[in-house]
C-alpha cells in the first residue's frame, strides 16, 4: 500500500480558466486533495512566489512544495517565468513542472535547458488528464523526495 500524497500546496500557473478547472477536477478526480492554487500569467506567479503584490499578506500565498506551468500565457509566458525562478537563487529549488498542450520538440528541450523538473503534454481528453494526474501525483507526491518546505527564505 502506498503512502498517502504528501500535505504540498500546488500552484498552478494557467491563463486558461477552463484548463484550471478540468485540472482541478482531474487532481481530485485522482484522489489527490491537496491545496491548490493558481495563477493566471507568469507575472502573477513570479508575484506569488515573491509575496508581492496581492500576494504580499502572509496568509494570502502558501508556500507550493510544486509548480505547475503552462508555457503559453500573456504578459509573461511560462518559458520567461521558468527563467525568473531558475535564475533566483531562493526560488530555485522549488520543482517545475511544465504542463502544457504544446508537443514541441523545442518546448521540451528548452524548458528543460532552462532547469524544468519534468515536461508533461496535457491529454486532449478528461479521462487522459486524470490518468497523468495520478501518475504525477504518485510521482511527484509519493516517491520523489521534495526540498524541504523553505517558504522561499521569504
Amino acid at each position: 500500500m502506498s503512502e498517502p500524497a504528501r500535505p504540498i500546496t500546488i500552484l498552478l500557473a494557467d491563463d486558461d480558466e477552463d484548463d484550471r478547472l478540468m485540472t482541478r477536477d482531474a487532481l481530485r478526480e485522482a484522489r489527490l486533495h491537496n491545496d491548490m492554487r493558481t495563477v493566471v500569467d507568469g507575472v502573477e506567479l513570479l508575484q506569488y512566489l515573491r509575496r508581492e503584490g496581492p500576494y504580499a499578506a502572509p496568509d494570502a500565498a502558501p508556500w507550493p512544495g510544486l509548480v505547475l506551468l503552462d508555457l503559453n500565457m500573456p504578459r509573461m509566458d511560462g518559458r520567461e517565468a521558468l527563467r525568473e525562478i531558475k535564475q533566483d537563487a531562493t526560488l530555485r529549488p522549488l520543482p517545475v513542472v511544465v504542463l502544457t498542450t504544446s508537443k514541441a520538440e523545442e518546448d521540451v528541450v528548452r524548458t528543460y535547458d532552462l532547469g524544468v523538473n519534468s515536461f508533461i503534454s496535457k491529454p486532449v481528453t478528461f479521462l487522459g488528464l486524470v490518468a497523468v494526474m495520478k501518475a504525477f501525483s504518485r510521482y511527484w507526491l509519493e516517491i520523489v523526495d521534495l526540498p524541504p518546505h523553505t517558504n522561499g527564505g521569504r
